[in-house]
């Protein structure tokens, strides 16, 4: 296995920790590092730098609690404070969203958690997303922490975005690179048969932006496949036809294997992942099982999206800047 060894300005000439690819393309774990400590700038640093090289890092044995998390979260940005959070959160940190709030949100629309699942992730594609995708501003990045977990199944899986662009032939490159995507809140939901709670409830909280279909990195300059599932319907100025088959092919090309990592979960595992170029599809293998999974996530507030035109993304409804 290759393994790339951090490095910083120190007298030793070394941070200490380590980051091990995982993958072709995407994830690293890094050894060496206790994150509910005191972390030194050159060790944030080499942790910045492995997020932007592998898009999604790895930390195990981890004993942060939600004051460590968010403390350890700033050094690399603003926490948002997400509004509708669940009971599972923790009142006293607004910045952290407990995912077991999950549980509760199939039940506010008259369904079992399990058919609401169903209902959001009928293909395969439609589970994956980044985080707040319909957002004009979505997240810069995201730490996910695991507090409780199953025996087995739970595991999570990232794609790398900047390799799914870079694999398409250079024709498709260059029609892709112009065009424009509208990603809103709720489309991949599969509508229960008469009324459906859940569908007014989208139709009264819409939330919907219009996001360059390839997004330049704001920092590494590299070219983002910038689809998923969850959010993105309609490609701007495209017919139905031409809509239908060129998304399903950028989404297969989205989620090719060899751009994936997969992720087993152990209680004190922490994912930190830039949220700008990657998408993930969370665990359905589990719902059926009786036991808990909880984690805990801090998202840290990103910028407009701009396209290979510099463009940047327009807020369609239910969303601005900075607003959350």
């Amino acid at each position: 296995m290759t393994t790339d060894r951090a490095t910083a300005d120190r007298p030793d000439g070394a941070t200490g920790i380590e980051v091990r690819p995982a993958a072709g393309h995407i994830g690293a774990e890094i050894t060496g590092v206790d994150l509910a400590g005191d972390l030194d700038d050159s060790v944030i640093a080499a942790i910045r730098a492995a997020v932007l090289r592998w898009k999604v890092v790895f930390f195990r044995g981890q004993r942060l609690d939600h004051a460590g998390q968010v403390a350890f979260a700033r050094r690399f940005g603003e926490p948002v404070a997400p509004r509708g959070r669940g009971s599972a959160s923790p009142q006293d940190f607004p910045e952290i969203e407990t995912t077991a709030d999950r549980l509760e949100l199939g039940g506010r629309f008259g369904m079992e958690h399990d058919e609401w699942l169903r209902r959001r992730r009928h293909t395969l594609l439609r589970g994956w997303h980044c985080d707040h995708g319909a957002r004009v501003d979505p997240p810069m990045a995201t730490i996910l922490r695991a507090e409780t977990v199953p025996p087995y199944g739970g595991d999570t899986t990232w794609s790398n975005l900047a390799a799914a662009y870079a694999g398409l032939s250079l024709p498709v490159r260059e029609f892709v690179d112009g065009l424009r995507a509208e990603h809103r809140l709720g489309v991949g939901y599969q509508p229960r048969p008469g009324d459906d709670a859940y569908v007014r409830h989208l139709l009264d909280h819409q939330v919907a932006s219009l996001h360059p279909l390839v997004r330049v990195h704001p920092e590494t300059g590299e070219r983002i496949l910038y689809v998923n599932g969850y959010y993105v319907e309609q490609i701007a100025g495209l017919s139905r036809a031409e809509n239908g088959a060129i998304l399903e092919m950028l989404l297969d090309q989205a989620t090719r294997p060899e751009y994936t990592v997969r992720f087993r979960w152990e209680p004190g595992s922490v994912a930190f992942w830039d949220n700008r170029a990657t998408i993930h599809l969370a665990p359905s293998d589990n719902a059926h099982l009786d036991f808990p999974r909880t984690m805990h996530r801090v998202m840290l507030a990103g910028d407009l999206p701009r396209g290979v035109d510099g463009r940047p993304s327009e807020p369609i409804v239910g969303t601005e800047p900075g607003r959350w």
